[in-house]
């Protein structure tokens, strides 16, 4: 029997086809532009497109007049799919006169998954599509619900390439039956919204047509009300008003202030206000300034908020701008008093840098909250007018003098590379940050990610920072050796991470050679009552052998040759 699809009623004909025209608008699947490297045996090249054509016509007429597709719908997996389309390809022997005849020959025998052709063809990634695929279920007759699902979806405007998204983000959409979808669809319609806003909201919130609106906390009104002043208040031009392109973008641009934990009802009123964030400035530019008040460690609804309450801000040039570190703090109001201060307890901070790394530089001087508050006051105003204030700003000539030795040793680019990722940190550009380079060792994907490990056990940024400035060589070791270390320093030696700052160096010995038996041994002293005289943990740690033999004949007469008994005479200088 052959399958009939429950929206394939012929009263939607027409509807379908003027739908089909805004999906082909959105298709990105173009034959021509895709490379397909398993056609490399069709010879000579010109006739690799033509065979993805044909093959696209015949596999339409396969899905059409075999299975019992709607022509519309056939057509748009067919043009959509041209990964999978080139996997039969390959497999079917090639010939200019007797392509078609073979191809159709293929199809006859050789049934194929129509949820792989689909999948890919509503804009899902060819090498994702596996991992969506049922066992035992190849046709749309096996499972008729998500290919109903997506039809209904087409029919109210969805572009076909865009129902991957949705997939994706709420597979449970393509579980619901036309007639709920429809019920959805027209109740947003009936609030006042059109069929293109509808569809750019469902992409960006898909939960919406599942009837659970989860993650939303109950905010359901509010975030129409957000959508409602943004829509109505914003006139995109009668041109603009149909294209869903637009509408997506909007309902995008949004969401990103919903991620960032600003409430729902807040968003609509001040976007009304700061027109700018939707007329003037791509998505990309707010994910970047975004991204960048960010890293100065604050709340994230705090820089929505920010971003909504000066929109002037997404026009301010940031990236490689060249700062001088102590002047760009007198130019956002740091008192004279203070600069003092951080510049001789901070100074591996100062000389130059580049904007793209102030709030990294910031916070490795603990001044990132009192930057914050000033640009929440006003003062991102000054970032426009800033300058160096003459071209021996901030220069370091040790640093000058390094970086012509680095340019001419072999490893240059690797240099630079490491300087970048400490320049990124924080650090400035000058001569001790240059020896920071043979100190460290490993890539600087390797010291970021073990940096970042660090930060994610507790340690300040301000503190690893400092940590770093002492001995380099912490970032010489692995995450495993980091964990047991931190570990072992809080729940058995029972010291604050803070005390790290003080003794950086812990974390560069070894545990189970040095540091655990040089503290239990202390330790079990005290505990006989041998000794009553308490050494730091650096003391007992970072002493030679012989100053630790030293300090246990100290302690007890008999400590030293206990030592012995127990751990032999090994020595782990």
């Amino acid at each position: 029997m052959r399958f009939i699809p429950q929206s394939s009623s012929s009263n939607s004909s027409t509807l379908i086809l003027l739908r089909v025209l805004i999906s082909r608008h959105f298709s990105n699947a173009n034959f021509s532009t895709i490379n397909v490297p398993s056609l490399s045996k069709i010879i000579p090249y010109r006739h690799r497109s033509q065979a993805i054509k044909q093959a696209q016509e015949l596999l339409t007429d396969y899905l059409h007049s075999t299975r019992a597709l709607p022509f519309t719908y056939a057509e748009l997996i067919s043009n959509n799919s041209t990964h999978n389309l080139s996997e039969i390809i390959s497999k079917v022997p090639f010939s200019s006169s007797d392509f078609c005849k073979n191809f159709q020959r293929f199809l006859r025998y050789n049934p194929i998954n129509e949820f792989g052709f689909f999948f890919e063809s509503i804009g899902i990634d060819y090498v994702d599509v596996g991992g969506f695929l049922k066992p035992n279920v190849h046709f749309f007759s096996d499972d008729s619900a998500v290919f109903d699902a997506a039809c209904c979806l087409v029919e109210f405007g969805f572009p076909w390439d865009k129902l991957g998204r949705l997939y994706v983000e709420e597979v449970a959409i393509f579980e619901k039956k036309p007639e709920f979808l429809s019920g959805r669809l027209d109740g947003l319609v009936s609030l006042g919204f059109s069929n293109q806003q509808i569809i750019g909201i469902c992409l960006t919130i898909p939960c919406l047509l599942k009837g659970e609106i989860a993650g939303l906390s109950g905010d359901f009104d509010a975030l129409l009300d957000d959508l409602k002043r943004v829509f109505v208040d914003f006139d995109f031009g009668s041109s603009m008003v149909r294209n869903v392109d637009v509408w997506f973008e909007v309902c995008r641009k949004v969401k990103v202030f919903y991620d960032l934990g600003v409430a729902k009802g807040e968003v609509g009123k001040l976007m009304v206000k700061g027109r700018l964030i939707l007329t003037d400035f791509p998505e990309e530019v707010l994910i970047e300034k975004i991204e960048f008040f960010s890293r100065l460690g604050v709340e994230k609804a705090e820089v929505g908020m920010l971003i909504l309450s000066n929109p002037e801000i997404l026009s301010i040039k940031l990236g490689d701008r060249v700062i001088s570190v102590s002047s760009i703090l007198e130019h956002f109001g740091l008192r004279k008093k203070k600069l003092i201060f951080v510049e001789q307890n901070y100074k591996y901070v100062f000389g130059r840098n580049k904007m793209a790394n102030l709030p990294n530089i910031l916070r490795a001087m603990d001044l990132h909250e009192w930057f914050f508050h000033r640009i929440k006051c006003g003062y991102h105003r000054l970032f426009v007018n800033y300058d160096l204030s003459s071209p021996e700003d901030g220069v370091d000539d040790n640093y000058a003098r390094s970086l012509e030795n680095i340019k001419s040793a072999r490893t240059c680019s690797y240099s630079y590379s490491k300087l970048e990722f400490f320049h990124g940190l924080g650090f400035g550009e000058n001569g001790f940050t240059v020896k920071l380079l043979a100190a460290a060792h490993g890539s600087p994907s390797d010291l970021q990610e073990r940096f970042d490990f660090l930060l994610d056990e507790g340690i300040k940024f301000s503190q690893l920072c400092k940590m770093i400035s002492r001995v380099p060589k912490v970032l010489n070791q692995d995450k495993d050796s980091f964990k047991k270390k931190i570990d072992f320093f809080r729940k058995e030696i029972g010291l604050p991470l803070d005390y790290m700052e003080i003794f950086p160096s812990y974390l560069i010995y070894n545990l189970e050679k040095r540091i655990k038996p040089r503290f239990e041994f202390h330790g079990w002293l005290i505990e006989q009552g041998w000794s009553t005289k308490r050494y730091t943990l650096a003391s007992i740690v970072s002493v030679s052998h012989k100053i630790f033999m030293s300090q246990l004949s100290s302690m007890h007469p008999t400590a030293p040759q206990l030592w012995l008994e127990r751990y032999g005479d090994k020595k782990t200088d």
